[in-house]
C-alpha cells in the first residue's frame, strides 16, 4: 500500500469542488486516511512549495495558497501516487485530457484546482508537513479485498 498527499486548492474550494474531488478518489477505490480543512500558516506553504522558492513564481504560490482555506486530504491505496496522478490530468488544466479532474474541472494552469505528491519521496516528505503520525488513521474498508491487486 502506498500513501500521498492531495491538496485541493484555495480554488477549488470557493468553487465548492472538495466534495467532487474527494468523490472522484474515493470512487477509484483509495482510502481516505487523513483530511484536514483550514487555512493553513505561511510557513507550510511556503516548506510545502520550497523546491520552487527561487522560482519568480513562488511569491504568487505562496500568496494564492495562504488566501483561504485548503482542504489536505492522504489517500491509501496500490500505487496510490500514479493512479492520484492520473486523476487529477496534466498542470495545466486547458490541455488535460476529458476525464481528469483538472480535464472535466479546470479552466486554468495557475488555478489548477488540486496539487498531488508527484513520487515515494515527494509523499513522504508532504504527508510529513501536512499531517502529524497520529492524525493518519489506520483502518480495514469492507471491500479492500477487491480493490487490490
Amino acid at each position: 500500500m502506498e500513501r500521498t498527499l492531495i491538496l485541493v486548492k484555495v480554488d477549488g474550494v470557493q468553487r465548492r469542488l472538495v466534495g467532487e474531488i474527494l468523490g472522484r478518489f474515493e470512487a477509484k477505490g483509495l482510502k481516505l486516511v487523513g483530511l484536514k480543512f483550514r487555512q493553513f500558516p505561511r510557513e507550510v506553504i511556503e516548506e510545502h512549495y520550497g523546491e520552487h522558492r527561487d522560482k519568480p513564481f513562488f511569491p504568487n504560490v505562496v500568496g494564492f495558497m495562504t488566501s483561504g482555506p485548503v482542504c489536505a486530504l492522504a489517500l491509501e491505496g496500490p500505487e496510490a501516487i500514479s493512479v492520484c496522478r492520473k486523476l487529477i490530468g496534466q498542470t495545466q488544466s486547458r490541455e488535460a485530457d476529458p476525464g481528469t479532474i483538472r480535464g472535466d474541472l479546470g479552466i486554468s494552469r495557475q488555478f489548477n484546482l488540486v496539487h498531488g505528491s508527484d513520487s515515494a519521496e515527494s509523499a513522504e516528505r508532504e504527508l510529513a508537513l501536512w499531517f502529524s503520525d497520529e492524525e493518519l488513521v489506520d483502518y480495514s474498508l469492507c471491500d479492500e479485498a477487491w480493490l487490490g491487486d
